[in-house]
């Protein structure tokens, strides 16, 4: 992927060495020679790590010219930019000194050329180094760069219900570095310690390893501190960066700064941080949480001012439906597997259904009757994103820009939903303030038919249904196949010609699974048929913990792979499928159905899928 990140394997620690694979060819040799039994443990863990994540993608080559003499480990930061192979790419997200390289096998160290001419301001007064944090780096070569991670609103429920956990599971499982640091930003006043008290009831060991869990948490903690932003951003970030570069020394520096902030502050909160937050000595990339703007023309706004302070490459807009599994398996399956890349097109495909649905309905209050309503929360990135990926042609490569290339082309092929193909609902009020739901007209429930304009999917609706407070808590993606021309065997199906579809059916909830339906001849004299699921559950085949989705889509970003994250331009063509029908359901006040919690959502939806000659799965 673009712009592969800072995560030196040396950093991990090791794991089941039987599971190594070696590297076949020359380099490995080489590796092996030069650098010994600790640099060829790293890059046998950058390989395992790059099968574990893309197991189609079997190795990435990468070729480095040097002079003739061979350089020592630790003076690997000589090397300059002599790379031969399109794998390596230069990149400094931040204009600062330091490159980073996409490759997975090649060590971060060797980016840090003239890391050493730059030093810190030296007008900046820090306060006394933390004697834990000074130690921190004991033992560590000056030429491993740093990384830092400073969560923005870490007091918020976001942070400590999601973003810190992440984190630790990420720093349990080694995929972090271990001179890795965690900084809490907020306004609130606390101290480290106050800090660690608040998250560490959050922080869990993984249930299919606990091996040390108590030192690992323990350590975890010693290398996270807070910063009081006080009364404005400004000071806040000047704050931030003293406290980072004084613990992060003459080395070369990464930053991530994850804004756990609500829309209204994100400016606020970005701005001052470009101009007084970001490393001069390494790369630097914001993560930025959903709904990305209320409507296409202050996203474009927002988009621009972010752009006015950085690169499109240091930005990361994520949701975290999108860090998922099923997402993840949308491209390993098609691009995989013989059976099924010749099948993806309009020529064999029905149908597409994109399902998702919770039961419970914890966010009501804050996000759907506080206007942004599931349109902009869920359809907008999630839902489109979703049908980007599956409908994508093949990308020329893994590299995130490639892949987010072909996603962007869907998005605007996407034709204008018709008001008619639209059903809209809306939960009722169970709190006993009856009129409280009639004073809002924001949706809870969205479902809607879909087109897109091109080659591959001319004519194949693609249907979606995305509600909260449903009957269960549901996320699939089901591919209904055509008929078979000519079925000699019709007849033994009856009146319902729907029981011969074949489908493919990829799931995240209620469990992980891909199922298959097929049409066979029940056991026994005679001839009766009957459609049965080939499957594949995840809980049976695989025996370990899924990690959760911010755990992927955080570790994505140490990596610098951008892939799942929208890009400036996917942002913009999303809200051009979605700005005239939101403006055409405000301008005619469109009223949602009201449904019941626990119900199966709004009976118009039905009669939409009827329309379009798709039925429903029943299974709620």
């Amino acid at each position: 992927m673009g712009g592969l990140a800072a995560t030196s394997p040396a950093f991990r620690p090791a794991l089941a060495a039987s599971r190594f694979t070696p590297v076949p060819g020359p380099a490995a040799n080489f590796r092996t020679q030069v650098c010994g039994l600790r640099c060829w443990v790293a890059a046998k863990l950058k390989l395992r790590k790059a099968l574990k994540r893309h197991g189609w993608q079997l190795q990435r080559k990468l070729d480095v010219r040097g002079d003739d003499k061979i350089p020592d480990y630790l003076e690997v930061a000589s090397l300059t930019e002599t790379t031969t192979h399109r794998n390596v790419q230069l990149a400094y997200d931040s204009g600062g000194g330091v490159a980073s390289t996409s490759s997975d096998t090649l060590d971060d160290s060797i980016a840090l050329k003239n890391s050493t001419h730059l030093t810190v301001n030296p007008s900046e007064t820090h306060p006394p180094v933390p004697k834990e944090a000074s130690s921190m780096f004991d033992g560590h070569s000056e030429s491993e760069p740093s990384l830092c991670i400073a969560v923005i609103g870490a007091t918020g429920e976001l942070a400590r219900n999601k973003v810190f956990p992440a984190l630790f599971a990420l720093y349990y499982s080694g995929f972090l570095p271990r001179n890795v640091r965690i900084f809490g930003y907020s306004r609130k006043t606390l101290t480290d310690e106050g800090l660690r008290s608040m998250i560490e009831a959050n922080l869990t060991c993984r249930v299919d390893h606990h091996e040390n869990c108590e030192d690992k948490l323990n350590e975890f903690l010693r290398r996270t501190f807070y910063i009081d932003a006080g009364h404005g951003n400004k000071d806040g970030m000047v704050k931030l960066n003293s406290r980072m570069a004084q613990i992060e020394g003459t080395r070369a520096a990464n930053r991530i700064f994850y804004l756990a902030v609500p829309q209204e502050a994100l400016l606020d909160v970005a701005l001052p941080l470009a101009d007084s937050a970001q490393s001069k000595r390494g790369w630097n990339r914001i993560i930025i949480e959903k709904p990305f703007g209320f409507t296409g023309l202050s996203s474009h706004r927002v988009t621009q001012s972010l752009l006015s302070r950085f690169e499109e490459k240091q930005i990361y807009r994520i949701d975290h439906l999108l860090g998922k599994d099923l997402i993840e398996n949308l491209t390993v399956l098609r691009f995989s597997n013989l059976i099924f890349e010749p099948l993806w097109s309009r020529t064999y495909i029905r149908n597409v259904q994109v399902i998702f649905s919770e039961e419970t309905a914890t966010e009501m209050q804050g996000r759907y009757f506080g206007n942004y309503g599931i349109i902009r929360d869920l359809v907008h990135s999630h839902i489109l994103q979703t049908i980007a990926l599956f409908a994508m042609e093949p990308p020329v490569s893994l590299e995130g820009e490639d892949i987010r290339d072909e996603k962007v082309k869907v998005l605007r092929s996407i034709r204008n939903v018709d008001l008619e193909d639209v059903v809209l609902g809306q939960l009722k009020d169970m709190s006993g303030k009856v009129d409280r739901y009639t004073k809002s007209m924001t949706p809870t429930y969205f479902a809607a038919a879909m087109y897109i304009d091109n080659a591959r999917w001319d004519g194949v609706p693609f249907l979606i249904k995305t509600g909260m407070g449903l009957m269960k808590n549901r996320a699939e993606i089901r591919i209904q196949f055509r008929h078979v021309p000519g079925n000699i065997y019709r007849e033994r199906f009856g009146h319902d010609i729907d029981l011969d579809t074949n489908e493919l059916i990829l799931r995240d909830q209620p469990e992980e699974a891909i199922l298959l339906k097929v049409n066979n001849k029940v056991p026994g004299l005679g001839l009766q048929l009957d459609a049965s699921e080939l499957n594949l559950l995840y809980r049976d085949k695989y025996k370990v913990e899924v990690p959760d989705s911010y755990e992927h889509l955080l570790l994505d970003v140490v990596d610098g792979d951008s892939h799942l994250f929208m890009r400036s331009d996917e942002l913009a063509a999303a809200w051009n499928v979605l700005t005239p029908i939101i403006h055409e359901i405000d301008q005619n006040r469109v009223a949602p159905e009201l449904y019941e919690a626990g119900d199966r959502g709004p009976v118009n939806a039905y009669y939409l899928a009827a329309k379009h000659g798709v039925r429903w799965d029943d299974d709620w």
